[in-house]
């Protein structure tokens, strides 16, 4: 990971147009490409970013960074003044560690992959990409691959998540085409507008009823 503190100003041209004046701010460059432009605040959310893959470029003074997916959004970054320029290897990270009922819901799911979608047959859990492990791996009735992301509450940082898998899995030519469907007991609203932006499928599924449990919410049928 490459780390560059210093005085910027960032353009994004793509779906929209986006200007981030001159201020000190982190940049981030993550050895799957990913570059993500950061304010001290804020939490985890960068102010700006580009996905992987694209194709990073830097000017012989390194004072313009150019970075460009392969759709052709264009980021920008133009350096005013570097405080700061540091690279670390973080080797392979171990992914997240689940909660008890995270883990106990993927675990149900794998059981029994037709709760989700009829047909659906387990491949593998935790099956590994480059970047981190995919919850479940899935053929359906026609025999095309489905990547599924189990979560207790489905947020937008699970379809991003489920978003890199899929451009990992989709550069496998023995795999692809490679569908997503993000799975939880509850989807935001927000999470599930963007996984129809990225044709991700959504599924919300009862934990109670998945363990045998009668549900205590009354349905007509």
């Amino acid at each position: 990971m490459r780390l560059v503190i210093a005085r910027c100003t960032v353009d994004y041209e793509g779906r929209l147009r986006a200007h981030l004046p001159d201020a000190t701010r982190l940049v981030m460059v993550k050895a799957d490409g990913c570059v993500a432009i950061h304010a001290d605040g804020g939490a985890y959310k960068p102010l700006n970013w580009m996905n992987s893959p694209n194709r990073l470029t830097i000017d012989d003074d390194a004072a313009i960074w150019t970075v460009r997916s392969p759709k052709g959004d264009l980021l920008t970054i133009t350096f005013h003044e570097i405080f700061s320029d540091t690279s670390h290897d973080l080797g392979v990270d171990p992914g997240l560690q689940k909660d008890g009922v995270e883990a106990h819901l993927q675990e149900l799911l794998a059981n029994d992959p037709t709760s989700i979608s009829d047909g659906l047959r387990l491949v593998r859990r935790e099956f590994p990409t480059d970047i981190g492990p995919v919850d479940l791996m899935c053929r359906d009735q026609d025999g095309v691959a489905v990547a599924i992301e189990v979560k207790r509450r489905g947020e937008i940082d699970g379809v991003e998540q489920l978003t890199r898998y899929l451009d990992f899995l989709n550069r496998d030519p023995m795999l692809r085409p490679v569908r997503g469907v993000f799975v939880a007991q509850e989807i935001k609203p927000q999470a599930k507008v963007l996984a129809a932006d990225r044709e991700i499928d959504c599924v919300e599924v009862d934990y109670d009823e998945l363990r045998g449990i009668e549900s205590p919410n009354l349905k007509l049928f």
